[in-house]
């Protein structure tokens, strides 16, 4: 296995197909792998066919939610244009990841409800209100989000970037992946492109 998928201390030790399950997300590509595989050995196989969508898809399942989060912030920062104003959604969604309290969560839940339909960043908020399989804060925490809500959020969010890059799929899918990577290995994410040297 490449040593490009070792060290993710981040990740949880359980099968990559039980992880999916449990977000209720499926890959499009047809695995040789066991389904007892880890998520390091499925993203090696991924790679290998060329599957970089699934491969994204199967890093915002494997991410701890404040990580996940973070991965998707950091992606819809590239969607915005110098000296850009910060949208509330995404400004919701760091501060929830600096201080992950019900409080901040309650902040992310009103930048969704309050933000354009233009605004992609809402995704980031979206994966802070459903990231711990409750529709939000307060009254919402009594009743379940949508199976995978806050992995799909995340996802979406890296898939705009991907669209509004400018870039070719293989460029701009490979920073999201080293950014997700270098996250799972309990770095900041904070990568340039063409290259995995980590950022402040």
């Amino acid at each position: 296995m490449s040593d490009r998928f070792t060290g993710l201390i981040k990740v949880p030790k359980q099968p990559a197909a039980r992880l999916l399950s449990h977000a209720n997300a499926e890959l499009h590509t047809e695995l040789e792998a066991p389904a007892s595989a880890p998520v390091e050995v499925v993203l090696a196989e991924l790679e290998q066919k060329g599957a970089l969508i699934d491969m994204l898809h199967l890093l915002a399942v494997a991410l701890p939610a404040r990580e996940r989060v973070w991965w998707a912030c950091l992606a819809a920062r590239d969607t915005l244009k110098p000296g850009a104003k910060v949208p509330p959604p995404l400004a919701a969604a760091e501060a929830w990841v600096f201080k992950p309290s019900e409080e901040n969560r309650a902040v992310a839940h009103h930048a969704v409800q309050h933000a354009s339909q233009k605004d992609d960043t809402k995704h980031c908020a979206l994966a802070v209100q459903f990231h711990d399989g409750t529709l939000g804060p307060g009254d919402l925490a009594q009743h379940a989000a949508p199976p995978g809500g806050s992995e799909v959020s995340a996802f979406s969010m890296n898939i705009v970037a991907i669209a509004k890059s400018g870039k070719t799929l293989e460029v701009a899918a490979k920073l999201l992946i080293d950014r997700a990577l270098d996250i799972a290995r309990g770095g900041s994410g904070r990568i340039e492109a063409q290259t995995t040297t980590e950022g402040a």
